[in-house]
């Protein structure tokens, strides 16, 4: 019982270690709060998950999704996108968005991989919810986009603070606003040009390039039983990031692009997969 629910177990130790450790260091109760919610809406999403509830994962994204989105972005006026990430670096503070992208999309990854973009990604909460959950193409060569966006994304900070444009809390709060809606925008649209709700993941979102490296050494990844498994390509073809679980090596087709849903887990006929 206890290593069918190693996972959840291990996600909310984990949240629970960083959510105490900062709480402490910084003095800072919110951030007790903030990882632990995180921390315990991934953790039940997983549990759900293993019971197969059909929407558990959609449950955790809009729990984790809304309160990043509205309240910490809209409401607090945080900008927890890659250029919120970049400003407080050029500021010099370690807060908001420096340690949210150092826990989630820096050496998070290292333990659970992409495990941020299939549970708690604010994007993909609203893409998953269009009708294309399986990929109907191979996949297109146009992952240089996200590179091209990440430096913008540095060159357009670089350059507020180079001309040190007034009201940069303000600036940055409405780069938030509009970067939002055009990722929404960009990404509905490949998805129903590419028949795809992960499109923009694979090609624009300028994250992957933080976290690529990283998921590369994950310790939670899925793996296959060769004895059990019959080749029967099923785990390939549900699978929303084009992921080759049948192939155990780190090497293997966009392994390092595997969001951990486990919809290959639920689905294998053979239950040869496994994390």
């Amino acid at each position: 019982m206890i290593i069918k629910y190693k996972f959840p177990i291990i996600m909310f130790l984990v949240f629970e270690i960083i959510a105490i450790t900062l709480w402490l260091e910084l003095d800072n109760l919110f951030y007790l709060f903030n990882f632990s919610y995180i921390g315990i809406c991934i953790t039940m999403g997983l549990f759900l998950n293993i019971k197969r509830f059909r929407y558990a994962r959609l449950v955790v994204q809009l729990g984790v999704g809304l309160y990043m989105l509205v309240y910490l972005g809209v409401i607090c006026h945080e900008n927890m996108m890659i250029e919120g990430f970049w400003y407080y670096l050029f500021l010099g503070v370690f807060q908001s968005a420096v340690i949210h992208y150092i826990v989630a999309k820096i050496c998070g990854p290292f333990i659970f991989g992409r495990g941020w973009c299939g549970y708690a990604c604010w994007t993909a909460m609203i893409l998953d919810l269009l009708p294309y959950k399986i990929p109907q193409y191979s996949r297109k060569k146009l992952g240089f986009i996200k590179y091209v966006l990440f430096i913008l994304s540095l060159t357009f900070v670089g350059t507020v603070f180079f001309l040190r444009i007034p009201n940069l809390e303000k600036v940055m709060f409405w780069s938030f606003v509009i970067g939002n809606l055009l990722y929404y925008t960009v990404g509905i649209i490949l998805a129903f040009l590419f028949k795809d709700n992960r499109a923009f993941c694979k090609y624009i979102c300028p994250i992957t390039v933080f976290l690529k490296p990283a998921s590369y050494f994950s310790m939670l990844r899925v793996k296959c039983d060769k004895e059990k498994c019959i080749n029967c390509g099923k785990c390939k073809r549900i699978c929303p990031m084009n992921v080759d679980m049948i192939n155990n090596d780190r090497k293997r087709i966009n392994g390092t692009e595997c969001i951990l849903c486990t919809n290959c887990i639920v689905e294998c006929p053979q239950k040869a997969l496994y994390i």
